[in-house]
């Protein structure tokens, strides 16, 4: 494995497993992760956290090998966790502390001296939006602002790589965007990664230029959103009033591949014919179209495709919603 300072991967692992006992919780991970901002997706016990507690030396690897910032995950945990920020999901504040006092104690764990951390806490907490807060007790912050400064503790040190765990919980629009915004800031001007765990696809699409994918313990995608929307197939979507069943059925009798969301018919575009052969079928059927269109796959939709090719039993997004984190067990 090269030298990270020779190539631009922040994060290469080669066949790395961890076994739990009898448990194979990662299964021969093999990865190059470029600079960047990238959503980590799967479902809750996916191997996520796992994962991460591996490439941060938190625990130990059962075989294969990682490096990170060009530092052996077996060897050097130290020296890596010191190059990376983690904003935790879970509530990792003292409500007692005014923010700033919060900001500097992170620091001061990191190994700064106390005014060295008093500085840079007046600088992040500025770069976060709480410079009129910062010497407000935590414990009259709204879930925003706590969040803000979350994500405070999590870069005093200039981290290299940024670890977010449901970075937009509980935001309100406002304090989403203004969240989001920041964290894209951070990858783009700040020439930052940022590795961002999320179970709202939409924020993850909005900050994150690629995808990682862990099913299972294994790496089952690992691609840029443009690669992803090029690789789902095409559709039209009709929006039925009355008779979505009927439609649905005849279209399927024909040949056509459907997908149905209430009065909503997505159906796989595969030539020139499929548009004709649809509006010859809504026609026999005489049902009322109100919108037809080509459909252009999000991020929340291109996932659950995914999810249902691997047999999996998610739903909806939110059934992403986990409790595991890197510090837990």
């Amino acid at each position: 494995m090269q030298d990270n300072k020779d190539n631009n991967w922040v994060i290469e692992t080669e066949n790395l497993c961890k076994m739990y006992g009898p448990h194979l919780a990662l299964d021969n991970i093999n990865l190059k992760i470029p600079r960047g901002a990238v959503g980590v997706l799967g479902p809750n016990g996916a191997g996520k956290s796992t994962f991460f507690k591996c490439i941060l030396g938190l625990i130990k690897t059962t075989s294969g090998s990682g490096r990170v910032l060009g530092h052996d995950v077996r060897s050097e945990g130290e020296l890596i966790r010191s190059k990376i920020g983690y904003m935790p999901e879970y509530d990792a504040l003292d409500p007692g502390l005014t923010a700033i006092d919060q900001v500097r104690y992170s620091g001061e764990i990191l190994g700064m001296n106390t005014d060295v951390a008093t500085q840079r806490a007046h600088e992040v907490l500025e770069y976060v939006g709480l410079k009129d807060q910062r010497y407000r007790k935590i414990e009259t912050f709204s879930t925003g602002m706590k969040q803000a400064t979350k994500l405070a503790c999590a870069i005093i040190h200039d981290p290299l790589i940024l670890i977010c765990d449901e970075p937009t919980n509980g935001l309100d629009k406002r304090a989403r965007k203004f969240m989001l915004d920041t964290l894209r800031r951070t990858a783009n001007e700040g020439q930052r990664t940022v590795l961002m765990s999320s179970h709202v696809m939409e924020d993850v699409q909005e900050v994150c230029e690629s995808i990682l994918m862990i099913y299972k313990g294994k790496v089952v995608l690992q691609k840029s959103l443009g690669e992803l929307v090029d690789q789902v197939d095409r559709e039209i979507e009709m929006t039925i009033w009355g008779g979505a069943s009927k439609l649905q059925e005849e279209l399927e009798n024909r040949g056509f591949s459907v997908r149905r969301l209430g009065r909503i018919l997505r159906v796989t575009l595969i030539d020139e014919n499929t548009i004709t052969g649809i509006i010859k079928t809504v026609a026999d059927c005489k049902v009322q179209v109100r919108q037809l269109k080509e459909y252009t796959p999000d991020l929340e939709d291109i996932f659950l495709l995914i999810m249902d090719k691997l047999g999996a039993e998610i739903k909806l997004t939110s059934d992403l919603m986990t409790s595991e984190h890197v510090g837990g067990t």
